[in-house]
């Protein structure tokens, strides 16, 4: 299984809404153990080891190639989205 980077939510809105949603009401520390939650519940949902790392790999150059850069100056923060 290889590391899919292309979109594929049927419903990417109604997904992003559902997840601002599971953070509403919650303070910081609620939030951030939501997200590793869900991080390890979706991790445990692919399996595979090697997906895995790419996943962590992917995310972790999307998120360094945007420092000193901002939304409004054309940095790509969310490298999945159509």
């Amino acid at each position: 299984m290889a590391l899919n980077t292309q979109p594929n939510l049927a419903r990417p809105d109604d997904f992003y809404e559902a997840l601002i949603d599971m953070h509403r009401d919650l303070d910081d520390a609620q939030s951030q153990s939501a997200n590793a939650q869900l991080i390890l519940l979706l991790a445990n949902h692919i399996g595979d080891h090697a997906v895995l790392l790419d996943a962590m790999r992917f995310a972790r150059e999307g998120v360094t190639s945007a420092v000193g850069q901002d939304v409004a100056g054309g940095a790509d923060l969310h490298p999945l989205a159509a």
